[in-house]
């Protein structure tokens, strides 16, 4: 399985450099040996240093010359290699059908309590309070991530996803998105109804609703996306939770990245938040390298 994970991420890698056509004179370090490098370090969850060793490779991937820790460092902070990591991540996480379902949620990447992380800040977590960054994900039925960002841990989620509506993907008309209670808000209801989409949380302050019934004024602010949903709270409940279900497919993929130690906590060496940001990025190219391994050794089997 590793050999096909590893195929997958490089193939993107070089497709992605094909489609970009870095300006300028060739490097003498190319940019997919330097993309490479990156990936293979944080495959390995060790810092840039680390990859600068030539004993660190083997059958998998072995370059012939390895640039200095100084240069190496330069390049992947550089605007190139950036672009390239949006572009493979964009590759991997394509599907070919439009998903009528999809998931907002996030999932807490804490560091020490005692980090000097200035970048790092005190938030919410399920059972208590912890020092981080949180990653927000919006997932489509098949498991992939196709949009995310990172951003300090007390960063409201429902800001965040309202950031990231412009930049979902394409979807059929009607299409259903489910996240927790968090994420009940009016402007993201407007925002996704804008989009032709209906989000399907659990509502929030319903005890505070007088006999079940919302005053006519702020029926009229929620506007109509919002309207709809507490139309469907109130109409089939037992079926919305039913519905809601299906939630679990987004924790199953937070699972997967911890379980498979992808992205199970931040390393010591992974802090500010440009660094955690690209070193997530890498990790859901990762994730999204083993997704259709696994899915290519499926079709393979049943062949």
């Amino acid at each position: 399985m590793d050999r096909e994970i590893w195929t997958q991420v490089m193939d993107a890698v070089k497709r992605a450099i094909r489609k970009l056509k870095p300006p300028g004179r060739t490097p003498k370090y190319s940019h997919c040996l330097i993309a490479g490098m990156y990936f293979w370090s944080v495959w390995h969850d060790r810092c840039l240093s680390w990859a600068c060793d030539p004993t660190h490779y083997g059958d998998l991937f072995r370059p012939r010359a390895l640039p200095s820790i100084s240069r190496f460092t330069r390049r992947v902070k550089g605007a190139v290699n950036q672009r390239i990591l949006q572009l493979v991540h964009a590759d991997l996480a394509a599907t070919a059908l439009a998903s009528p379902v999809g998931y907002l949620d996030g999932k807490p990447l804490t560091v020490s309590a005692v980090s000097k992380d200035p970048d790092a800040r005190s938030g919410h977590i399920t059972g208590g309070y912890a020092k981080g960054y949180k990653l927000h994900v919006y997932v489509t039925e098949d498991r992939r991530i196709r949009v995310w960002s990172v951003t300090s841990l007390p960063v409201a989620e429902q800001s965040v996803a309202l950031a990231l509506c412009p930049l979902l993907p394409a979807a059929p008309p009607d299409a259903l998105v489910m996240a927790d209670g968090n994420y009940d808000s009016a402007p993201l209801h407007k925002s996704l109804g804008a989009g032709g989409r209906l989000l399907l949380t659990p509502l929030k302050a319903q005890g505070r609703v007088k006999n079940g019934q919302h005053h006519p004024v702020t029926l009229r602010q929620m506007g109509p996306a919002r309207r709809a949903a507490v139309a469907v709270d109130k109409a089939c409940p037992k079926t919305k939770r039913l519905v809601l279900r299906q939630r679990n497919n987004v924790e199953g993929v937070f699972s997967v990245l911890a379980c498979v130690g992808l992205l199970s906590a931040l390393p010591a060496f992974v802090r500010r938040l440009d660094r955690v940001r690209r070193w997530t990025g890498a990790k859901i190219v990762l994730y999204h390298a083993r997704l259709l391994a696994q899915e290519a050794a499926a079709t393979g089997a049943a062949a």
